[in-house]
């Protein structure tokens, strides 16, 4: 469960869902190490969070990161935030082979091997594992999310088999899987999408980090696996 004086390490870090979820782990007495591509974004989310929150620069499309990170963070860790990710609008017809790459590379890809990496301090700490995935992941895909979706889906198949690799070492999985949610990354998806949406439709990042939160807190007797989260206001 959640304590006063833990340490985590969350990817996004910078802004959006990632940002909100630093900030509540800060509050509830973690030390947070903010891990992001933008050095100055991150200091920046870092003088706002406080002196419980630690930078931590990389860019997770390349393949030597995690290791690096890991190395970088040394000592205990106690909770792993995935928030970190891409988005990409493409019919099947129009998709490129390195377009398809670049994407897993950071939705699929990056959170499986920094967890693979963190491995032995989460398992030492009992620690857990949170995956901020999307409902794209959940069927039906729509138009033009092939790419998208199926790297969503894959990180759910992949947290299950982690799930069964570690729940005997006492670590936890949780797979979170927000629906439309106020961040920049959304701002552009719908602006790609042409709509315009009134003020308070959306979830708020805030919303996600406080469900995060709960589930971190469970006791050791239970685990929440997999959480399903959406506006209460339909577009």
């Amino acid at each position: 469960m959640l304590r006063s004086g833990q340490t985590a390490l969350v990817t996004g870090a910078g802004s959006g869902i990632g940002r909100a979820v630093a900030a509540a782990l800060a509050q509830a007495g973690l030390t947070v190490h903010l891990l992001g591509r933008r050095a100055g974004r991150l200091e920046m989310v870092a003088r706002a969070i406080g002196r419980r929150a630690r930078v931590l620069q990389a860019d997770l499309a390349d393949d030597a990161a995690p290791a690096e990170v890991a190395r970088r963070l040394g000592g205990t860790l106690d909770v792993l935030v995935h928030s970190a990710g891409a988005y990409l609008r493409r019919t099947v017809a129009e998709l490129t082979a390195p377009e398809w790459r670049d994407l897993d590379r950071i939705n699929l890809h990056a959170p499986i091997l920094l967890t693979s990496v963190c491995l032995n301090q989460l398992r030492a700490a009992r620690g857990q594992v949170v995956f901020i995935n999307s409902t794209a992941a959940l069927p039906p895909a729509g138009a033009g999310m092939a790419a998208y979706a199926a790297g969503k889906a894959a990180l759910r198949a992949a947290a299950d088999a982690l799930r069964q690799e570690v729940n005997g070492d006492g670590v936890r999985v949780l797979s979170l899987f927000p629906g439309r949610t106020e961040t920049p990354m959304q701002a552009a998806i719908l602006a790609q999408e042409g709509r315009a949406v009134p003020g308070g439709t959306l979830m708020q990042p805030e919303d996600v980090a406080a469900m995060v939160l709960a589930a971190l807190s469970l006791p050791a007797t239970a685990e929440v696996t997999e959480i399903v989260m959406r506006p209460m206001r339909k577009l």
